[in-house]
């Protein structure tokens, strides 16, 4: 004889069901990453992410970043400063913007470069939007090889929803970070598809595999990170 519905509810909790539902998420994006020839890893939170990380990067390799608000906030360029075995170039020292600049070029060609991405969708595609270009650019080729940290909740269905979270949901949120810079999605919270001076939407890249095998490894962590 088959459970009731309040049978059923006092088996398994709604905490239970997200659980089990991220777990099949997660298994179907990594096996879509490693299709895609990226390297793909799971943890369950950030200190493992951390941790796992720093495993990746080789001591005495050169190290750089974008303006990935997920890595700072989870401490990893902090611990990968206070370690002392990486040559970091670190853009966020910089006293200048030309300094900036340069920092960036310089980081086109170093050993590792740490990343977030703006979304991802369930069969293992990378989707990115970005305004200067800089961290599309490593993405898609430069550094030997480029870390990509990533929340469960960057996760979509579809590249068409990735496309969609990359522009209604990531771009207006950061936003937020540059003061005195105004566009419409600054005012509405929604893309305004638009191509003014203080737009940061100047690439949008979608990463289908790697070319070279292994050199993009995604770390997923079940965890609602960045923007």
């Amino acid at each position: 004889m088959g459970q009731n519905v309040n049978d059923y509810q006092k088996v398994v909790t709604a905490k239970e069901i997200r659980k089990g539902h991220t777990e099949l998420l997660v298994k179907g994006t990594i096996e879509g990453l490693k299709r895609r020839r990226m390297d793909a890893y799971y943890c369950e939170t950030i200190e493992e992410a951390n941790k796992l990380a720093l495993s990746l990067i080789p001591e005495g390799d050169s190290i750089s970043w974008g303006g990935s608000m997920t890595i700072r906030d989870m401490g990893l360029t902090k611990l990968v400063k206070e370690s002392g075995k990486y040559n970091v170039m670190d853009r966020d020292l910089a006293g200048s913007t030309e300094e900036m600049r340069e920092i960036q070029r310089q980081a086109l060609l170093c050993d590792t470069f740490l990343m977030s991405t703006n979304a991802m969708t369930s069969d293992g595609e990378l989707v990115n939007i970005d305004g200067l270009g800089n961290r599309v650019a490593a993405l898609c080729y430069g550094p030997k090889q480029v870390i990509v940290i990533t929340g469960v909740n960057k996760i979509m269905h579809s590249e068409e929803a990735a496309i969609e979270r990359a522009r209604n949901v990531a771009a207006p949120i950061n936003m937020q970070r540059f003061t005195g810079k105004v566009t419409p999605c600054s005012k509405t919270g929604k893309c305004g598809n638009c191509s003014g001076e203080d737009s940061i939407c100047g690439q949008v890249v979608i990463t289908r595999f790697s070319m070279i095998p292994s050199r993009i490894k995604v770390i997923i962590v079940n965890d609602d990170l960045g923007f």
